[in-house]
Parts: C-alpha cells; sequence; structure tokens
C-alpha cells in the first residue's frame, strides 16, 4: 500500500474512525483501525463489540493494499504532521508515515485477526443530518450517567410514519423532542421504538450536522447511519425507557411564559450563592417572575417580565442545573412553563405546538 494525502484530512478520518475503540480489550487487534487504498479513496475503519466507524476520504493512492495499525498511536501522530501533504507506505512490517521532514514508523497488526466491520442495519430512510444533530443535543441532557442502570443511559429513538421521537430520562426529569424524517419507498414501513447509547448517538449527530440528509438503518439488535463517506453502527441497549405520555399529561394546571434567554442569564446570576444542589424559587405573578436563591445573608434575586395564566402568585423551585439544562436546550425566543404547584411536575415546552418537551420535577420552595 503507498499512497498520498492532505494531512488534515488523514487527521479527520483517523479522529473519526478512532472514537469507537475500545480504551482497553482483550484482543489487541480491536485498537486497530484498517487503512485500505483502492481506487483514488483511502477507507479508514474501527470497531470493538459495540460499535464500527467507516469514513472515505480520497487520496492518490499509487499502491492499492490494506494495512492495520494501532489506532490510537496513528492518531496521536496525525495531530503532530506538519501541514500538507503526507505520504503513507507499506514497508516490510511497518507503516511508514512522512510529511515534510518528519517521518514515522508503524508496526503493522495481524490482518487475519481483524473480525469483519457489521454489515449496516436494513435501510429505513433519511433523515435531515442539521435537524437531527439539534434534537438528540436537547434530549441529551437528561440521559443519565450511572452504568448501573444501563437502559437510562439511553436515547429512546421511536419512529411512527413520518415522526421521529426523541426522548430521555434520569428519573428526575425527562426530555423529548420530536421531528419529521423520510421513510424510504422500499423500507418496511414497520413503526419501531428502541433505545441507543447516548453518547454513541450524540457523537454520530455531531458528525451528521451540516452534512445534509443521511441514511438511517435499523434492526433489532443495532442502527446505523451513513452520508456520503461516512458509514457508523452501534448497538442498541436492552429495554424501554419509562413511557412519558401519562407524566407530560398534567391536567388542569398554570401557564406561564416569559423570554428564554434572559430567564437562562437570570438563572446564572442568582445560582452563584446556591450551596450544592439548593434550588433556585420562581414566583410567578400575572406580569413578572421573581427569581431567588441562597439563604439568610448569602442571598441573590431579580426581576423579569412575564405572564402568568391561572393563580394571581405561584411559587416553585428548581435544581438550578436541571432548569438551566432544559432552557439552554430549547431553541425558541419564549419558553412555556406548565405548572402544577410547588413540589410536583413542571413542564417546560417550546410553545403552544410542543414540538420539544422538558418534565422537571419541583422541590421545595425556599423559606
Amino acid at each position: 500500500m503507498e499512497l498520498r494525502i492532505d494531512s488534515g484530512v488523514l487527521t479527520e478520518a483517523v479522529a473519526w474512525a478512532a472514537r469507537v475503540l475500545p480504551a482497553r480489550s482483550p484482543l489487541p487487534v480491536l485498537g486497530g483501525l484498517l487503512l485500505e487504498a483502492a481506487d483514488g479513496r483511502l477507507r479508514v475503519s474501527g470497531l470493538d463489540h459495540e460499535a464500527s466507524a467507516r469514513v472515505e476520504v480520497e487520496a492518490d493512492t499509487d499502491v492499492e493494499g490494506r494495512a492495520l495499525v494501532l489506532g490510537r498511536r496513528l492518531l496521536d501522530i496525525c495531530k503532530v504532521l506538519p501541514r500538507g501533504r503526507t505520504g503513507l507506505a507499506v514497508e516490510g512490517g511497518r507503516l511508514s508515515v512522512t510529511s515534510g521532514d518528519a517521518r514515522f514508523g508503524l508496526s503493522l497488526l495481524p490482518l487475519e485477526d481483524y473480525p469483519a466491520p457489521p454489515a449496516l442495519p436494513e435501510v429505513r430512510g433519511l433523515v435531515d443530518g442539521d435537524a437531527f444533530a439539534t434534537a438528540v443535543g436537547q434530549v441529551a441532557v437528561a440521559a443519565g450517567r450511572d452504568d448501573a442502570l444501563p437502559v437510562l443511559t439511553g436515547i429512546r429513538l421511536a419512529l411512527d410514519g413520518t415522526t421521529m421521537t426523541l426522548a430521555a430520562t434520569d428519573r428526575y426529569r425527562y426530555a423529548v423532542r420530536t421531528l419529521e424524517w423520510k421513510p424510504g419507498a422500499e423500507a418496511s414501513g414497520e413503526a419501531a421504538d428502541v433505545v441507543v447509547p447516548a453518547r454513541r448517538l450524540t457523537e454520530i449527530a455531531r458528525s451528521l450536522a451540516g452534512t445534509g440528509p443521511a441514511v438511517l438503518a435499523l434492526d433489532g439488535g443495532s442502527i446505523g447511519f451513513e452520508n456520503g463517506g461516512l458509514r457508523t453502527t452501534t448497538r442498541l441497549l436492552d429495554g424501554r425507557l419509562p413511557r412519558h405520555d401519562k407524566l407530560f399529561t398534567l391536567g388542569d394546571h398554570a401557564l406561564a411564559a416569559t423570554a428564554r434567554a434572559p430567564l437562562a442569564e437570570a438563572v446564572k446570576r442568582v445560582a452563584v450563592v446556591a450551596e450544592g444542589d439548593s434550588p433556585v424559587q420562581l414566583t410567578f405573578t400575572p406580569t413578572a417572575i421573581h427569581l431567588q436563591a441562597g439563604y439568610e445573608d448569602d442571598i441573590a434575586s431579580q426581576h423579569l417580565p412575564a405572564t402568568l395564566t391561572g393563580p394571581d402568585t405561584l411559587t416553585v423551585a428548581f435544581n438550578p442545573g436541571y432548569l438551566l439544562d432544559a432552557l439552554t436546550t430549547l431553541d425558541t425566543p419564549e419558553v412555556h412553563f406548565h405548572l402544577l404547584g410547588p413540589g410536583q411536575r413542571a413542564l417546560l415546552t417550546d410553545g403552544p405546538q410542543a414540538t420539544h418537551r422538558h418534565l422537571l420535577m419541583s422541590v421545595k420552595p425556599l423559606v
């Protein structure tokens, strides 16, 4: 194998594929990246037991061939390469990497021990990369971090007709986002409801931003995406997230509205006096919202314009971190609070149509 490629293009390709490599593995070859040169293209592939990633980029391929090298070592080399054309060549038992006056050598791993990459699951249709990246980012903040409850570390992805629903919860909050997608004409058309690891799906979604429509592929055990020269798959999590339908049905409740960005800034401001997870208190009136945090002499407060429909006044309190996550992931000028009362569920939405909903449990108000 022998080829020449721009160092920046090589670095991006290696970084994309290396993100799925396991931190530790009893199989050394799973720490490798497979390089394949042919027909003016370089394909870089990586995999572990849970996920796979493959990217194809343009290159001047003088000699076709394949090579398997330690992926993280290759990435470290790519990060320090001089800008410009870089040469890759198999020389005996090593891969030579040259760029300008810099030269590196990497031992080759045995190709015969490298597992075959998983195939792309059944193609279901197309989803816009930008819309998908935004939606995943909006719900991922609510995903759990405790590996003792694996299903709560995932994001629910449900397909029903032309509507995709993404949802995540860590038991203390629950974020739901709906968006449009385009089912394929040859797809089965069956509804789907799966749970995808949140960290993996977030990485995938970020890489799809700005790339246009992406192919969505799904079967009973894995999900995959493909766009241009990028292809990735990841295994699904077992289990289901708790249903959000009843939780989000509040019945008779008060409705408050205020400008989202000023409220987020005000929460950040008053929360500087909050100890640990002590709450930020919000008191709504028909014309204003009063924020307060802290205890005794260490307190902070701020007023903002707001509206309240229902009672003359209503006071609720929230964990400031959870409240900020909800406010910063909403992307509309105004936020709507659907309130049952102190210590009860509160639903934050992006407006009357509510394509993005974020459920929080309010806590005991400040004394």
